[in-house]
């Protein structure tokens, strides 16, 4: 039985230390991830971008035979998910950094690149600094994110980030301005009666057919769906 929602419910006390949450569409991406990426025989090199709490790299922890770098540049986040990742049962294949992404260096290329990053350009801010570092792309603009990420993957690997849905034009224009290509793409819907509001991409250096899923949370009766279950379902206690 997974133990990391146990985990995080017991850690949510401290999110107002770091002003982020544990969403919902956070934890489908995760486990969508973990899904895809779960049977591969050789052992994968994992970099998460704005590490956050940590939740991220704790589900894929669970499903992968990898070993993780997580980068986080917000100080309350980063002694979060420090705590986090100490107490899970595989804090041994975890290496967390204090920097900013565009700094990082590492001595090896990266099979697998993830990031939730910053959502809300143009939008309006909030007058937090944190907040605002942790939601807005002013301090690293998606062209920025996917420079740092290319330059960082692997020849085979992929970069998977989760993002508002209005922005699939600029995830499509500045993979091709960097050299990438996408080749995968989660739609999410908060229920049957809603438009896409998330999206998970996959980019990759080669190209190929770009394959299109799609994914509901709830019902009209405002109950999870079945495909909901049954991807969360090794992480939520009660489904």
């Amino acid at each position: 039985m997974s133990n990391t929602f146990f985990r995080f419910k017991q850690f949510l006390i401290h999110q107002d230390k770091c002003a982020m949450k544990v969403c919902t569409d956070a934890c489908v991406f995760g486990a969508w991830v973990a899904n895809e990426w779960k049977d591969g025989k050789e052992k994968l090199n994992v970099l998460d971008i704005g590490a956050g709490t940590g939740l991220l790299t704790l589900m894929l922890a669970q499903k992968l035979t990898a070993s993780f770098d997580a980068v986080e540049i917000d100080d309350h986040a980063f002694e979060q998910a420090s705590e986090n990742f100490a107490e899970s049962n595989w804090q041994d294949r975890i290496s967390i950094h204090h920097n900013d992404i565009t700094k990082f260096s590492a001595a090896q290329k990266f099979d697998l690149i993830v990031s939730n990053p910053p959502f809300y350009e143009k939008d309006l801010k909030s007058d937090k600094h944190n907040i605002n570092l942790a939601r807005h792309d002013s301090s690293l603009t998606l062209s920025s994110l996917l420079q740092t990420c290319n330059a960082l993957l692997a020849d085979a690997g992929s970069i998977v980030l989760l993002l508002p849905f209005h922005r699939l034009a600029d995830v499509e224009k500045e993979a091709k301005a960097n050299g990438l290509h996408l080749v995968r793409l989660l739609r999410m819907k908060q229920t049957t009666a809603h438009s896409y509001f998330r999206l998970g991409a996959v980019l990759r250096k080669q190209p190929a057919r770009c394959v299109v899923e799609d994914i509901t949370i709830k019902d009209v009766s405002q109950q999870y769906t079945n495909e909901f279950v049954e991807l969360l379902k090794d992480y939520y206690l009660y489904l």
